[in-house]
């Protein structure tokens, strides 16, 4: 991207200031950013977005050499034991809706399942919903791995809730970037 892209415009706001915003409106507690690269300017981010919302930020050192699932167990080792579950979400997925977190939070407290889904056509996306009962097991797989064989393992005891496109939309290139990005006519 050429720069951090959790801090590209996103409207009257940044890209993570838009996801941090829907998942305060969805009613979600307590934010928690977990940084990797451009960790300086991603956490003056949340500093400035914790004004308004709780959000807060935790470094994972190894998430050059680790990826995405040792993100993933810094922040679930990060919540403590305060949260029943927790929703994993993309930094970079600011075309999220209000309304599926809240659906994946709604699925959770009616059915109890310990892993819930969006899904779009057939296909599950992001963010995602998993119980405390699993987090054990999450911080279990091995930090080069992906948690395709934990969903396996876990395939029956999967909700799904249904949602649209956005849940499949992350900005991974420039012009997925410029595609998606909601423009502000000045005027």
């Amino acid at each position: 991207m050429g720069q951090p892209k959790l801090s590209l415009p996103w409207g009257h706001t940044t890209v993570l200031g838009q996801v941090v915003a829907t998942c305060a409106s969805a009613g979600l507690e307590d934010i928690l950013v977990v940084t990797g690269g451009a960790r300086k300017q991603v956490e003056e981010l949340i500093t400035l977005l914790s004004k308004s919302y709780p959000v807060r930020a935790i470094h994972n050192p190894g998430y050059a050499e680790a990826g995405m699932t040792s993100s993933i167990q810094a922040g679930l080792a990060a919540l403590g034991t305060k949260f029943q579950a927790a929703l994993i979400g993309l930094g970079d997925q600011p075309q999220v809706r209000e309304e599926t977190i809240r659906r994946i939070v709604t699925a959770f407290i009616q059915t109890g399942s310990p892993l819930i889904f969006p899904s779009f056509q057939d296909r599950r996306g992001h963010p995602w919903l998993v119980a405390r009962r699993l987090w054990s097991d999450i911080q279990a797989i091995p930090i080069t791995s992906t948690p395709r064989q934990f969903f396996k393992t876990y395939a029956g005891q999967i909700a799904y809730v249904t949602a649209d496109e956005s849940i499949l939309q992350d900005l991974d290139t420039p012009g997925e970037y410029y595609r998606q990005r909601p423009w502000i006519l000045e005027g």
